[in-house]
């Protein structure tokens, strides 16, 4: 008994000692934080946050992943005027082959007229099995695959000039689309055989792959070593996250690297990177239709100033009304079509933050992120003709205050979803600019 007092005097002795020294070391890192923040040095990784060479205007890089060939009256029309130029959609085997050697392509003929009016590009992805070759989604015997490739050439023939862009399959390595179990060496197949024919018989369509759940470093590098780059004029990935949008940044960049050693004395262009699906869902926990809007802003402003060609954001509209199924509640609007109604849904806040992205910054190119102090902060400036605009946030979850220098003029300031938050004006040249975790855009004015 008294030993176990004796121990236990030890331990509280033991545990002060190390609250002390906590203690000394928050001191430290809060002394080495100012001084990073005075002498505005920041841990970016390498490769993230740096401009393209030659990159389009912001807006020509956003679509939006769908589940239809027929579109609702009035639903193309709130795509477009949401400002997305693309659109994402599964171009279904066994939808379009019910007899062997026929194709009826008539659904995506009409799926494209409804695009086509509003100049919005279609990607498509070839996928999946087919019950008349085999038996689940995925395609895996020499005879199937051989009636994959000529089905997708077929399709690539009769779309050909269209501007589509070909996805060799979706999510191939998880076992939802490539049961029974994902084989990347089954998958590299198919897709070597598919880049193979396209060469061979339509040459000028785009091609690209794989379309990975997440970034699947593994399962790329297994296609990259089978040089499937020479096939493909981008690598996809789904960098799905329930974490911040940001944290895709080093993964981008690590990717790139992996492609530039793959690609080392090839003949073409490095393949760029296209994130063809991410979302999040508004049902998650800790999420609502607010945040959803929010991490919308963001994945969209990370893509754009990482160089990324192609955000597909998923999804268009919910799958359903169920509250407590996730997966219902990926869209921009709700499920319910508003028949004779303008708009022809309700739209989610994310609907009026794409806008808003859209509004703001169409027309302007990414610039460069501005070094202000800490790697939690950002300010992107975007600019048009000289013109510069700022969109500025934090990952912290506190409020934080950043001076951006060298400013001049009057900024009116937009939330993330359309309403005004009034001007801010500079003094001697510093900025004072609230950080929040949600996005603002400030536009310049004299």
């Amino acid at each position: 008994m008294h030993r176990d007092c004796g121990v236990r005097t030890q331990f509280n002795k033991l545990r002060y000692m190390l609250m002390k020294l906590r203690t000394a070391l928050a001191v430290v890192s809060l002394f080495l934080s100012l001084a990073i923040s005075a002498d505005h040095k920041s841990n970016e990784c390498a490769g993230c946050w740096i401009a393209p060479v030659g990159a389009s205007t912001v807006e020509q890089s956003l679509g939006v992943n769908i589940h239809f060939t027929d579109p609702r009256p009035g639903e193309v029309q709130m795509i477009a005027d949401a400002g997305f130029h693309w659109v994402r959609m599964d171009f279904k085997w066994e939808v379009t082959e019910r007899v062997r050697g026929k194709y009826d392509f008539s659904d995506y003929d009409h799926l494209l007229k409804e695009l086509d009016a509003f100049k919005i590009r279609a990607l498509l992805i070839l996928d999946y099995g087919n019950p008349l070759y085999t038996e689940g989604k995925s395609v895996r015997t020499p005879v199937a695959r051989e009636a994959f490739v000529k089905w997708a050439v077929a399709a690539a023939k009769h779309f050909a000039g269209r501007g589509v862009v070909w996805e060799v399959f979706n999510e191939p390595n998880i076992a939802m689309f490539w049961p029974p179990q994902p084989n990347v060496d089954e998958y590299k197949t198919l897709a070597g055989e598919i880049g193979h024919a396209f060469h061979a018989s339509v040459p000028n369509e785009q091609l690209i792959g794989p379309a990975t759940s997440s970034i699947d470093f593994r399962f790329l590098e297994s296609c990259f070593k089978s040089k499937l780059l020479e096939d493909w004029s981008s690598v996809s990935v789904h960098p799905y996250r329930q974490t911040s949008p940001e944290t895709a940044a080093s993964e981008y960049a690590r990717l790139r690297e992996m492609i530039r050693t793959y690609s080392a004395g090839a003949s073409q262009s490095q393949p760029s990177v296209i994130s063809s699906e991410w979302g999040y869902s508004s049902a998650w926990s800790r999420m609502n239709e607010e945040t959803q809007a929010v991490m919308l802003s963001r994945t969209f402003l990370t893509n754009v100033a990482n160089g990324i060609p192609i955000s597909i954001w998923y999804d268009w509209r919910d799958d359903g009304n169920d509250p407590k199924d996730p997966e219902d509640h990926f869209g921009l609007v709700h499920n319910l079509y508003r028949s004779g109604q303008t708009p022809a849904y309700e739209p989610k806040p994310a609907y009026f933050a794409a806008k808003t992205f859209v509004n703001v910054l169409g027309g302007y190119r990414f610039q460069e992120r501005l070094n202000i102090g800490s790697s939690d902060d950002y300010v992107l400036v975007f600019i048009r003709n000289g013109e510069r605009r700022f969109v500025a946030w934090t990952t912290s979850t506190l409020t934080r205050r950043v001076v951006v220098q060298n400013m001049s003029g009057q900024y009116s300031v937009v939330a993330a979803t359309g309403e005004s938050l009034g001007a801010i004006t500079p003094t001697n040249g510093a900025l004072n600019v609230e950080l929040t975790s949600t996005p603002k855009y400030l536009t310049w004015h004299q």
